[in-house]
């Protein structure tokens, strides 16, 4: 069965009654070189449980088993989970899950899936759910690396230097918990139907150390307050969203102790800038000020 061909895979999907949904962002690969190079770039090997996102009709599903010892894929559609079982069947090492991956305790599921298999995560994840799925997978803490396929502008933006347009509040993030790499590119013309834009693969390896903060969760505010109106300064930023707990001075003179010009603007600061600021900003705050 040959899953690239594009009439063999209209006729399976036909089989089953299954139509493309863009509510779903379902776009399926049908360039056998993608995902084999995924599979080969992502970590799978003996030892190694695999969890993916969104396994549309199976081909990276099929390469990721050749190599981990077990897959577990997690598919919305429960449309394709006939398609899957009919596609896989000569996998005995792999498990679908029909379910939202986003409403899954991912720790817990891998707890069940691959028990002392060490565990990865790997998918050509839907448009759609880019973000939030990124940032499940991140915040589970159990992923020794994670390696997506992504609209290629948010694959820039999470790898995206401070001061550039692209750089904002998901950047930051990313790129606190994890060291992102961007490892290939995809042309729209890899799938069906055909996206819009590229795709890109990237990997995002869990940081061994991560920048020293006094509060990640005050950290992680001063973040979303400099990003919330790009156009504000810093201090204007921080004021709209900490103005009920801190005065605008006061913030315009933590702001410039930490080594900033008052006119700056959020987008310029780096993590042990925002680290700086954000340790500042919480200690004048519990002190009253």
């Amino acid at each position: 069965m040959n899953l690239y061909d594009i009439n063999v895979i209209k006729t399976i999907l036909s089989a089953h009654g299954f139509h493309f949904s863009k509510s779903k962002g379902q776009n399926f690969l049908t360039a056998a070189w993608v995902p084999e190079r995924i599979a080969e770039e992502c970590g799978a090997g003996p030892g190694v449980g695999v969890l993916e996102i969104g396994p549309g009709i199976g081909v990276l599903t099929a390469e990721l088993a050749k190599r981990a010892d077990k897959v577990c894929s997690i598919e919305l559609d429960s449309m394709l989970i006939p398609v899957l079982a009919d596609t896989l069947a000569e996998y005995d090492n792999i498990n679908i899950i029909e379910g939202d991956a986003l409403k899954t305790d991912l720790r817990a599921l891998a707890d069940t899936q691959f028990g002392a298999l060490r565990r990865i995560a790997c998918a050509n994840l839907p448009y759609n759910i880019t973000t939030p799925a990124l940032a499940a997978l991140i915040d589970s803490g159990i992923f020794e690396r994670i390696t997506v396929m992504i609209q290629r502008e948010v694959a820039e933006r999470i790898c995206s230097k401070p001061g550039s347009a692209s750089y904002g509040a998901f950047t930051v993030y990313a790129n606190y918990h994890t060291e992102p790499k961007i490892l290939f590119d995809v042309p729209p013309s890899c799938f069906i139907p055909q996206p819009k834009v590229y795709s890109s693969v990237i990997t995002l390896t869990p940081r061994q150390t991560k920048q020293s903060v006094d509060s990640e969760e005050m950290f992680f505010k001063t973040v979303k307050a400099s990003f919330l109106q790009r156009r504000k300064t810093l201090v204007n930023g921080l004021s709209s969203y900490f103005g009920a707990a801190i005065s605008k001075d006061a913030i315009t003179d933590i702001v410039k102790s930490c080594g900033f010009d008052e006119k700056i603007r959020g987008e310029t600061l780096g993590i042990p800038e925002f680290a700086k600021l954000s340790d500042a900003l919480g200690r004048a705050m519990n002190a009253g000020i």
